[in-house]
């Protein structure tokens, strides 16, 4: 999607391993990327990195310059950062679509497990604080380490997008087939949200099992 590539992408959490994956897969695609940290040090030094990875557009800024900068945001916060980052965030996320990739998962000896949230879900929890958004789900299932190596041209995945508003899907689901081998599917309204972050919990157990990186594909469509 041509509007998709001329946006500028933020990444909340960049600093972390998926929010760090998908900015490189951005990067090489061709979009701008601005990645948000608590410090914005931290988040020049993962820009750095990113950008001389990639070859892309990369700059870092703390959370609230890259809200404003961007046109479009990924929030791959950690689960116990999640609702404070984004209410400190509502006026610079104000009328910009969201994608909320952030799984609540516990783990205890018997491994992963979906942990409750009042709202719902994660990412009904970032509607709930950001009301004047247009809060979508996405990228739940992405394996941190393919997105990261670029020798890998193919990324074998389904990414499901989830929200309320079909417009701001769409997009998310262009920001989705920019990656090679990636496509974006709509999965629902937000309310559906739950079910998709709780996979991951299934997932992380097939990857520890089979020693793999798996995602997920949806068939006959």
């Amino acid at each position: 999607m041509a509007e998709v590539r001329e946006m500028t992408v933020g990444v909340l959490g960049g600093t972390g391993a998926q929010g760090r994956g998908l900015a490189i897969r951005w990067a090489a695609a061709g979009l701008r990327v601005v990645i948000g940290s608590r410090k914005a040090e931290r988040a020049q030094d993962a820009a750095r990195e990113i950008a001389e990875i990639s070859g892309g557009q990369v700059s870092g800024e703390d959370n609230a310059a890259c809200a404003a900068a961007a046109d479009i945001v990924l929030a791959a916060l950690p689960w116990d950062a999640h609702a404070d980052t984004l209410a400190a965030l509502r006026e610079p996320l104000a009328g910009k679509i969201v994608v909320d990739c952030v799984n609540p998962l516990g783990f205890d000896k018997q491994g992963p497990f979906a942990l409750d949230v009042p709202e719902g879900s994660a990412a009904q929890q970032a509607a709930a604080l950001l009301p004047e958004s247009r809060v979508t789900a996405a990228f739940h299932h992405v394996s941190a380490v393919t997105l990261a190596d670029l020798s890998v041209d193919h990324v074998d995945l389904d990414v499901l997008v989830l929200g309320d508003d079909r417009e701001a899907t769409d997009v998310v689901r262009g920001l989705a087939d920019v990656i090679p081998g990636v496509h974006g599917l709509f999965g629902g309204r937000l309310r559906n949200a739950h079910q998709v972050e709780a996979l991951t919990a299934n997932l992380i157990a097939i990857n520890r099992r089979y020693q793999a990186h798996a995602g997920i594909r949806i068939t006959d469509v």
